[in-house]
């Protein structure tokens, strides 16, 4: 169990459209967080993942449906998903055109063990 203070949810429209790659991958290196890249397919599904490390999901084009936790709810262009370490997550692709996501690794503010 993660001793993480990180609280998991979506912050809706949190970028605006179009998502700007190089802003998303700046904010979160200010947050010594990783970046990373997924150009997922229609009906793509990344299920019952769990990291020792928190996670955010930026939904970039697309809809996807994100289940964190008990939690479960559809995510768009804009959203981005707070995940934190410890925390059974899965990730599925609605849009029939598939999807792209950026997803990092680290230690939100106010996480960790110190």
């Amino acid at each position: 169990m993660s001793t993480s203070a990180m609280i998991s949810g979506i912050d809706r429209a949190h970028y605006a459209e179009p998502v700007d790659e190089a802003r998303v991958r700046a904010d979160w290196a200010r947050e010594d967080f990783t970046f990373g890249v997924f150009r997922d397919p229609a009906g793509q599904e990344w299920n019952d993942f769990v990291h020792d490390t928190d996670e955010y999901v930026v939904v970039a084009r697309g809809r996807m449906k994100v289940a964190v936790g008990c939690d479960t709810f559809e995510a768009a262009p804009g959203d981005r998903i707070r995940i934190p370490a410890g925390v059974v997550h899965s990730l599925k692709t609605l849009s029939d055109t598939g999807s792209v996501w950026f997803y990092g690794y680290g230690r939100a503010a106010g996480g960790g063990d110190g």
